[in-house]
């Protein structure tokens, strides 16, 4: 494939969006992400997060190779079958011209199948079409040459024809997407096409038929850490870009050493070097912290904040609190530099699976265990908010707290009986609360920030004991590095931001019927919310759009009474 042909993605997406074993779409055709045991890693950047890495159990992180003069991620093509807009004939896409991707006979384009199948075990084949236009019917003899074509009449299943040569019965799509509409004619063959060279797998999972760009074909599973103190500063920096040397030095040996190698640059003393360099010494390497620990220690250093200096990575200071906020919100700080770290450590298919690293169910990145992972960093900017304990603690305790909680723990479990998915307790009444009220600031701060939705985030801090967001900025590219989000957290620009907010989402365009619906979105698993009022670009949310109640934030909406916020204003 000529250089100009190949597709292009940025390194962000390469984490989050395109990750290893996901379909990547570049114009007419259909590319999958190779693991990383294909990659060559001499032009993948080094990324150091140790307390991520720790978590995640390898050494380190290295972004994907960009730049024209880089090596490429490598990709295969899949599906394989390929059918011919001209004379419809399907086929693996090497039956035809496989260099130039064309039908011998039409000279057309191919077009890759529309449909794939998956099963939850992470696995993905090509969907059977020979298998459905000769299942309940004996195999004839003689050649298979198949074909797909539309009738016209309508966009349906019903109207795609599968037929052959041979001359079985042609048989229509409909009904292939029915939860086991392939159980009886093809199992899963436990196929790893993201891993070229791996063995398949064994798999007892039944296959389901899902279209080619749908959002259930990859889940990926990436988990996140701020850099914090002491780990931010510029001597930890300089620490981990020169971990390999420095962690065999004996420490008289390293003071003699530092001076050479620290010199010329700005922001380090020897002292401070020896600090860090004794505090990661210290670690115990053999523990690794859960996602809730790296959040509980986040959540710490956002309250205790941090002056830092120019070249630290986390800058993070109190400001005053507005008295109009106050019966709300506790605290306030202004996180001039922020850096994040993206780490992609599996994915599922079919369903979103639980993403602590030993979910067995969640497909590896490489064949062997390899020392690294695929990850992004981010250089932003945000704004830290944290609620009054009191306040939130005494609205749990209301009915209309316990009842939204209940609606949506009844979800859970009917999702649970459906999918045959292990179960999975409903997250708190304070935790859907904290998680709505991140989505109405969100949206306001990017209508006075200027910045476009898709580029800001949130951090949702939820635990016992803890009622914190973070809305920073979650772009690598031009859009998330425009500043003035931080400056909106001066005392009467955010209560501004923050009233305005709850007053949006006191009323949504669709209500009644946003504010009066059961559960709704994905699985049920949202209450009073819809794109008129909390949902968010995909980008912006760390827990998939779900988890949200605009009625557990400002109340039921005939007397708007009962809502974390009702009686704070």
């Amino acid at each position: 494939m000529a250089t100009a042909d190949r597709p292009k993605a940025r390194q962000s997406q390469l984490v989050t969006t395109y990750g290893v074993g996901a379909l990547f779409p570049a114009g007419d055709q259909s590319f999958m992400i190779c693991g990383i045991d294909q990659w060559d890693d001499r032009w993948s950047p080094t990324v150091e997060e140790p307390r991520l890495a720790r978590s995640l159990g390898v050494h380190t992180f290295r972004s994907p190779a960009s730049g024209k003069r880089t090596g490429d991620v490598p990709v295969v093509r899949f599906p394989t079958y390929h059918y011919c807009p001209g004379c419809r004939r399907l086929d693996r896409y090497w039956m035809f011209d496989p260099r130039k991707m064309q039908c011998q006979n039409c000279v057309r384009d191919l077009t890759p199948s529309r449909f794939v199948a998956c099963c939850e075990n992470g696995h993905i084949e090509d969907f059977p079409y020979f298998q459905w236009i000769h299942r309940g019917s004996e195999l004839p003899a003689g050649p298979h040459e198949m074909t797909l074509e539309s009738q016209g009449a309508s966009s349906s299943l019903a109207d795609i024809v599968v037929r052959c040569s041979c001359g079985a019965p042609p048989h229509n799509l409909d009904g292939s997407f029915g939860r086991s509409a392939l159980s009886d004619i093809k199992k899963c063959g436990g196929k790893r096409p993201w891993l070229p060279d791996a063995p398949d797998e064994l798999c007892e999972k039944p296959l389901r038929t899902l279209q080619r760009g749908s959002s259930n074909v990859w889940f990926g599973a990436v988990r996140s850490s701020i850099s914090i103190p002491p780990w931010s500063s510029p001597s930890a920096q300089f620490v981990t870009k020169y971990w390999a040397v420095l962690e065999h030095l004996p420490e008289t040996a390293l003071v003699q050493a530092l001076p050479g190698m620290i010199a010329g640059r700005t922001g380090l003393a020897i002292d401070s070097v020896v600090d860090v360099v004794r505090q990661r010494r210290g670690l115990d390497t053999s523990l690794q912290p859960s996602d809730k620990d790296l959040r509980d220690e986040e959540y710490r250093a956002l309250l205790d904040g941090n002056d830092g200096g120019p070249l630290d990575t986390f800058q993070c200071v109190t400001v005053d609190v507005d008295v109009r906020v106050r019966a709300l919100v506790a605290q306030v700080s202004r996180a001039n530099r922020l850096r994040e770290v993206r780490a992609l450590h599996g994915f599922s298919r079919v369903t979103p699976m639980p993403t602590d690293t030993s979910n067995p169910r969640l497909a590896r990145l490489s064949e062997s265990h390899l020392n690294w992972l695929p990850a992004t960093e981010i250089l932003g900017e945000g704004i830290f908010v944290r609620l009054d304990e009191s306040a939130v603690s005494e609205w749990e305790e209301q009915s209309l707290a316990e009842e939204r909680h209940e609606l949506l723990a009844r979800s859970m479990q009917r999702r649970s009986t459906e999918s045959g998915a292990p179960g999975v307790a409903a997250p708190s009444a304070r935790f859907v609360a904290i998680h709505s009220l991140a989505h109405a600031l969100l949206q306001e701060l990017s209508l006075d920030a200027g910045y476009p939705i898709g580029s800001l985030r949130e951090r949702i801090y939820a635990e016992e004991g803890q009622a914190g967001l973070l809305i920073y900025t979650a772009s690598s590219d031009a859009a998330g590095s425009l500043g003035g989000l931080a400056a909106l957290a001066d005392e009467q620009r955010f209560a501004d931001s923050l009233i305005a907010a709850l007053s949006r989402a006191g009323w949504c365009s669709n209500d009644p019927v946003c504010s009066e619906s059961g559960p709704s979105g994905t699985d049920g698993l949202n209450l009073a919310a819809c794109h008129a009022c909390l949902l968010l670009p995909e980008t912006s949310c760390e827990h998939r759009n779900i988890f949200l109640d605009r009625v557990a934030l400002v109340g039921d909406i005939d007397s708007m009474t009962g809502g974390l916020v009702s009686d704070s204003w």
